[in-house]
């Protein structure tokens, strides 16, 4: 996984993950099983998470 740096952006680009925008908001996804992990409470996606068209 990246790296927190505590000035609001992230060292290198999560692994194993990617994002989809959704009705509901921004749903991070495995990229292994597909499984939804995670969504966002407000309206901005995922930092460092790549993006699925």
């Amino acid at each position: 996984m990246a790296k927190n740096t505590g000035n609001g952006h992230r060292v290198g680009a999560v692994k194993n993950r990617s994002q989809v925008l959704t009705p509901t908001g921004w749903v991070k996804r495995d990229s292994g099983t597909g499984q939804f992990l995670d969504r966002k409470a407000d309206a901005q996606p995922f930092k460092g998470v790549r993006r699925e068209k």
